[in-house]
C-alpha cells in the first residue's frame, strides 16, 4: 500500500481524548458541578475551544474516536462518569474498563459530520453521593 493510500484510509480516524477535571469537594459542598468542573481535549490544533471551562467545544468529524475520562483535583475523592447523554445519531458512547483494573472510561466513534453545535451532558458519580451530578452547562461537539 502506498503512503498516500495509507493516509487516505486514516483520514477521520483521529483519537480525541476529552478529560473532565472535577473539584469533588466543591461539588459535594455545593451539590453542583457548576464552578467545580473543567473540560479539556486533545484537539486544540483541530479547532476545539473553551479549554478549562464547563462549555468545551470539541471539533470533530465523521470517524473520529472520542474517549472521555475524569480526574479529581483531590486524589482521595471518588469520581466516575455515570453516563453521557448525546444524540445517538451522532455518537453512542459506551462504558469500558481498562483490562486488569477497575478504571472505567467512555468511548465512541463519531458516525457522521456534525452540523453546527451538538450539546451533550455527562453524569458524574461523586463521592458517596447516591444521585449522580449532571453537567449544568453543556460541553458540545462541533462540526
Amino acid at each position: 500500500m502506498t503512503t498516500r493510500k495509507r493516509l487516505e484510509t486514516n483520514v477521520g480516524k483521529r483519537p480525541i481524548s476529552i478529560t473532565a477535571v472535577v473539584d469533588a469537594v466543591g461539588a459535594l459542598a455545593t451539590g453542583s458541578l457548576h464552578g467545580n468542573l473543567y473540560f479539556y481535549d486533545t484537539n486544540k490544533a483541530g479547532g476545539s475551544t473553551g479549554f478549562g471551562t464547563e462549555e468545551l467545544r470539541t471539533r470533530v468529524r465523521a470517524g473520529d474516536q472520542l474517549l472521555w475520562s475524569v480526574l479529581a483535583l483531590e486524589c482521595e475523592a471518588y469520581l466516575a462518569i455515570d453516563g453521557i447523554v448525546i444524540d445517538p445519531d451522532l455518537i453512542e458512547p459506551e462504558r469500558r474498563v481498562y483490562p486488569g483494573t477497575d478504571v472505567a472510561y467512555w468511548i465512541g466513534t463519531v458516525k457522521k459530520n456534525a452540523t453546527g453545535t451538538v450539546p451533550y451532558q455527562i453524569k458524574f458519580k461523586v463521592g458517596s453521593r447516591d444521585e449522580a451530578l449532571t453537567t449544568p452547562l453543556s460541553p458540545s461537539l462541533v462540526g
